[in-house]
């Protein structure tokens, strides 16, 4: 049916879906959480890797920008999923900051030791974050998010163990 261009213009933002109101709400919430840690993370990521001093300041500026890379490609493939179901997301940087579960860090200097370890626990806690928006998309069988989700687990537990072994110290 095609609605006059003032009725589709006036017509709330949706997307048809078939996997029901509820599902499409929850799986929309989770995935925009999760976009806002994601988001959050991204940043923290890009300030440590601009602000990175030091004697391994090289190796530890280019792994900050190669996981920066990571995390932000999963911006958008979050985002378009919360819009594939049927819901809305993020739309501010307000918005992020009323969601994210990450907190930020605008220290004037923190240690390059200190930095890793901060990322590296941060991304232990965007896994979890993964895992409990994999719960919901699971409980409504939305296999195509669970799919992604899976392959952002494995990326994050990566990030965070590179980070977690640079943050050791030599014997």
């Amino acid at each position: 049916m095609n609605l006059p261009l003032q009725s589709r213009q006036d017509a709330p933002l949706r997307t048809r879906t078939d996997i029901g109101a509820a599902a499409s709400r929850d799986i929309a919430a989770a995935l925009t959480g999760l976009l806002a840690d994601t988001f959050a993370l991204y940043l923290k990521t890009k300030n440590f890797h601009w602000h990175m001093s030091g004697p391994h300041f090289r190796d530890y500026h280019l792994l900050l920008d190669e996981q920066s890379d990571q995390i932000f490609a999963m911006t958008d493939p979050i985002a378009e999923r919360a819009r594939k179901v049927g819901g809305s997301t993020l739309r501010s940087i307000g918005h992020v900051q009323r969601l994210q579960r990450l907190l930020d860090n605008d220290a004037d200097y923190v240690t390059p030791q200190d930095m890793l370890a901060e990322l590296a626990d941060d991304n232990r806690r965007l896994a979890g974050f993964l895992r409990a928006a994999h719960g919901v998309c699971d409980r409504y069988n939305d296999v195509a998010s669970t799919s992604l989700i899976e392959t952002w687990i494995d990326e994050t537990e990566r990030r965070s163990w590179f980070l977690f072994e640079s943050t050791r110290a030599s014997r």
